[in-house]
């Protein structure tokens, strides 16, 4: 025993914290990254409107709202969306803004809000050229339920925000990562049961991000 906790102690002392390696820069270019985003995006049934601003991004929102006959939407509690007053922007839709209506909701708590929206509206940390993918992140005012439960969740996106590929976007981080990190890739798609590819079974069934120039 003392012979062990002797070997053991030595390992400890030599013992010496490695330096973490760099991460792997990517030698992926694309002219436009919002186009190539979008193209990636469309390709596994995403959907992308441009526009030239975020205005324009919530007349584009509202427009989507009045064809989809949204009654009930959960928006997250960041900004920009927080510039946003929905409630009065879109007065025929019963709201929940997640982080600062939570103590108002006429039906029950935030799960079952959720449940029963039509649509979850949230921003991105950022998304990837290559894979059309959207990196939505954890934090205050911020909830997965929000993006998962609804039927369609909708992406206001800032068109800064686009990155080549993940490769080039951990290359940048220079911060603690959040709890929780989602890196969705258009709607919810699964095919477990005899190979036959099912949508909208484990999250939303439609996935539509408005890329906006900044």
């Amino acid at each position: 025993m003392e012979a062990r906790k002797d070997i053991l102690g030595r390992l400890q002392q030599q013992a010496a914290p490695l330096p973490m390696p760099s991460a792997w820069v990517s030698g992926r270019q694309f002219e436009d990254l919002a186009a190539e985003f979008e193209r990636a995006l469309t390709a596994v049934d995403g959907e992308v409107i441009r526009v030239n601003s975020f205005d324009d991004g919530m007349t584009a929102l509202g427009d989507l709202l009045a064809e989809l006959g949204v009654e009930k939407g959960v928006v997250n509690g960041e900004r920009p969306l927080l510039t946003a007053n929905f409630s009065h922007q879109f007065p025929q839709i019963e709201w929940h803004i997640v982080g600062l209506s939570d103590g108002n909701l006429r039906d029950g708590n935030l799960r079952d809000f959720c449940a029963v929206a039509d649509v979850g509206i949230s921003g991105a940390a950022a998304a990837l050229a290559e894979t059309g993918s959207v990196l939505i992140e954890s934090g205050a005012g911020k909830s997965r339920m929000a993006t998962l439960l609804p039927p369609i969740h909708i992406v206001l996106l800032p068109a800064a925000r686009i990155t080549a590929d993940l490769f080039t976007w951990a290359a940048a981080q220079n911060a603690p990562p959040p709890t929780n990190m989602t890196f969705v890739s258009g709607p919810s798609k699964t095919a477990d049961i005899e190979q036959t590819l099912a949508i909208g079974v484990h999250g939303p069934k439609r996935f539509i991000v408005i890329v906006y120039d900044q």
